[in-house]
């Protein structure tokens, strides 16, 4: 299993379509074994979207993300959990844990009951 986290300062950049930075991690039998750090070109989304998928990444945390930059990272097959943030390590850390879904802590500000909660579930490709 291999994830993206967006990344600006350590934290997940608030807003990924603008995104320079990408940290990825591959997680084996629940354990990190590879973590990288990837250059984004956000200036051409489709790009971006080919790009995670040349580097095998199957799952996308990140704060906001316009709905078009969505739609064709989903349509890559690549699931995407947005409106997350806080502390990089932290959140991943979240993350392989499972507390990530369970926890309103790591939604972005405004994003709790009456937010961007309705859209802040995990987004998939249908198979």
């Amino acid at each position: 299993m291999k994830a993206a986290f967006a990344n600006w300062n350590h934290r997940i950049a608030p807003v990924f379509d603008v995104a320079r930075r990408i940290h990825t991690v591959q997680i084996d039998d629940g354990c990190i074994v590879r973590e990288s750090e990837e250059i984004l070109n956000p200036d051409q989304p489709a790009l971006v979207a080919r790009q995670l998928t040349e580097l095998g990444i199957e799952t996308l945390i990140c704060g906001a993300i316009s709905q078009s930059l969505q739609s064709l990272v989903v349509a890559q097959g690549i699931q995407v959990i947005p409106f997350r943030s806080g502390d990089l390590r932290t959140v991943i850390a979240a993350w392989l844990s499972g507390e990530l879904m369970k926890s309103d802590s790591y939604l972005m500000p405004g994003c709790g009951r009456h937010g961007c909660r309705r859209r802040s579930g995990a987004f998939s490709h249908p198979k």
